[in-house]
């Protein structure tokens, strides 16, 4: 099966599996913002630069699709968005937010990678005279997977997904790319693969933030796909970890925190199952034996249930040939 099956697979099975842990109230509130279509009101992470945090639950219609981070910046002369969102309503929805502290247009949407809560979004962006822009590989998933993205979040979000089309970027880079607002300048930046194609973080070096997207995790559990390179991600981590030391820090999911955190959350977690995997290879295990790997020291991680058996298989698959 292909990739972009098995992903379609993936996001049917994960929202069955998450009925418990959401009947369970494992993942908090299903919405914490019910007046809009945003599962949280913006925070004010550093002055002009504001994130809306995402649900750690997977899409629901109840959160519209807003399980990851939705940030915007704010300069003298413009205003940056980074992620569209999953929906043209939460795309709405943070437009309203953003209107509410100032009158500036937005001018650039960036986007952490090529997933659906990151891109659909973006057709409303689009009609708003924005430009949007991502990484190439971001843009090819865009063009590979869009209309299974769309599809998954129509099932969810029913009349939420009204009149939301996929969208191509109008910019694409493959390192970086840096756009200035008036006085303020954000810097789209690759330190290497993480968790899926194309993932980049957004840096606003005079608020000493950065916007780590999916580089960089904690209080979930980092998913691992069938093409995610561990190995690799661990090395751009390190990259990663280097540069936002001293740097406030908000992931693609959870509140804005600092590197120890994302540390724990997405390195540690990487070298223990790289670990155990190792382990149940070098004793001539079989997948079966690394999905059974004990993880339990994670289990108050959210997506723990949805994820920790999957991940370890799949890290199985790929290190078998590494």
């Amino acid at each position: 099966m292909t990739r972009y099956f098995l992903a379609v697979v993936w996001a049917i099975s994960a929202l069955a599996v998450a009925d418990g842990a959401l009947e369970r109230g494992d993942y908090g509130p299903l919405d914490r913002a019910p007046e809009t279509a945003l599962y949280d009101w913006p925070i004010e992470v550093a002055p002009g630069v504001f994130s809306a945090i995402g649900a750690t639950q997977p899409g629901t219609y109840e959160n519209a699709g807003h399980n990851n981070n939705l940030s915007f910046v704010i300069g003298r002369e413009a205003v940056a968005v980074v992620n569209g969102g999953a929906t043209n309503a939460l795309a709405r929805a943070l437009h309203a937010e953003i209107r509410k502290r100032t009158e500036l247009p937005v001018r650039y949407v960036f986007s952490e990678n090529g997933q659906s809560h990151a891109v659909l979004g973006n057709h409303y962006w689009k009609s708003q005279g924005a430009t949007l822009i991502g990484h190439t590989d971001a843009q090819h998933e865009i063009e590979v997977r869009g209309f299974q993205m769309l599809e998954g979040m129509r099932r969810y979000a029913r009349e939420r997904a009204e009149d939301t089309e996929t969208v191509s970027f109008d910019v694409t880079f493959t390192d970086s790319y840096t756009v200035d607002l008036g006085g303020r300048v954000l810097e789209a930046k690759v330190f290497g693969p993480a968790h899926s194609p194309g993932d980049i973080s957004v840096v606003i070096p005079d608020a000493n933030v950065i916007l780590a997207g999916d580089m960089a995790f904690h209080v979930r559990m980092p998913p691992i796909f069938d093409d995610t390179d561990t190995a690799g991600w661990l090395e751009s981590f390190e990259v990663f970890a280097d540069f936002a030391k001293d740097m406030r820090i908000v992931p693609g999911h959870g509140g804005p925190t600092d590197i120890a955190t994302v540390t724990a959350g997405t390195k540690d977690y990487l070298v223990f199952l790289r670990d155990a995997v190792q382990e149940v290879i070098d004793a001539g295990g079989s997948l079966q034996d690394a999905y059974q790997i004990d993880q339990s020291a994670y289990a108050h991680w959210h997506t723990y249930e949805e994820l920790a058996a999957r991940n370890a298989g799949r890290v199985f698959e790929r290190m078998e040939f590494e």
